[in-house]
């Protein structure tokens, strides 16, 4: 199952990434935890020495390999040049699954207090003023494309911050997207923002109020965000400790409850690939017309594969086309 925590730049929404990643981590469960925030923070908020540099390679920076692992044998894409971001698989494709013996996790994954993290890459001088963040992202949309995973399997991304996820079709490939929103006025209009575009296309979010330090705080979040409102976070000490770089005690009773309420809305949910696979195939046919049938010199429309059909069985079905 996979989850998207969002919300507005200093929500808190890699703290609660990373607690609920470390949460599954200890529960026994397969996750995997994905930093597509530009920040790059995610390691860090899991424990990783600030000091220390992420030591397993970016997404991003092996883009080209993981284009030729994904396409496999799939006669419809000619070459990595012709795969982009949004480009769904088909009859031939490589499928992954979450931690799998593959070469894109074997490559890529870090374990960071228990946690295996893989991170898109942060912006370099080369980028600056040439390209925008969602270049870096395209790696993360690629995996999630080419991704079969089931319940009790956990994707985690950490994404970028405020609704700019909406300018890519990377919004669509979660089963959950969790909104962190504090208990203020700005704190809310990220979550009016996701609402509005979401509901467009059918994508479920829940709120989850952070910094919450008193009843005032939970009924202006009850009276701006309504029944979206799962769960909420109280200031926590312990947090505040750990980024202090002191690390004693545990996790306070009601942020540790919080998190069980994720885990349990999150394992509510019920898988809907053909409603996934519509919209990667509507996302990609939008990015061909927009941009890479010009890019690319093809018509990348001839990628989409119409018998191909996502999920479990799609790991058995016959490559032939």
């Amino acid at each position: 199952m996979r989850v998207a925590f969002v919300g507005k730049g200093g929500s808190g929404k890699t703290t609660l990434s990373a607690l609920f990643s470390r949460h599954l981590a200890r529960s026994g469960a397969p996750v995997v935890a994905i930093d597509g925030d530009i920040n790059q923070h995610l390691a860090y908020a899991l424990g990783l020495d600030e000091a220390e540099p992420f030591a397993a390679p970016p997404l991003s920076s092996r883009l080209g390999e993981i284009k030729d692992f994904l396409r496999g044998t799939n006669p419809r894409i000619a070459s990595r040049d012709a795969m982009i971001k949004t480009t769904p698989p088909g009859r031939g494709s490589r499928l992954l699954r979450p931690l799998g013996d593959d070469e894109v996790h074997a490559r890529h994954i870090q374990l960071v207090d228990g946690v295996p993290v893989m991170v898109t890459g942060a912006f370099d001088e080369s980028d600056l003023g040439v390209s925008c963040y969602h270049s870096k992202l395209g790696a993360v949309e690629l995996y999630l494309n080419h991704l079969v995973d089931g319940p009790g399997e956990y994707v985690v991304v950490d994404m970028t911050a405020g609704a700019d996820a909406f300018a890519s079709g990377l919004f669509t490939r979660f089963d959950l997207t969790i909104l962190v929103a504090e208990p203020t006025r700005k704190g809310v209009s990220v979550y009016r923002q996701y609402r509005d575009h979401a509901a467009e296309f059918g994508i479920p979010i829940a709120v989850v109020g952070n910094k919450v330090t008193g009843e005032d705080d939970l009924l202006f979040l009850k009276e701006h965000v309504g029944d979206d409102l799962l769960a909420y976070c109280e200031q926590s000490s312990w947090v505040r400790a750990r980024e202090q770089g002191r690390g004693e005690g545990e996790l306070e009773p009601h942020n540790l409850h919080t998190l069980r309420l994720l885990k349990d809305a999150l394992d509510a949910r019920t898988k809907d690939w053909d409603t996934f696979q519509r919209h990667a195939v509507e996302f990609h046919l939008r990015n061909a017309t927009a941009w890479a049938d010009r890019a690319t010199g093809q018509d990348l429309a001839t990628q989409v594969d119409p018998d191909f059909r996502h999920g479990p069985a799609a790991l058995t079905a016959p490559a032939s086309v």
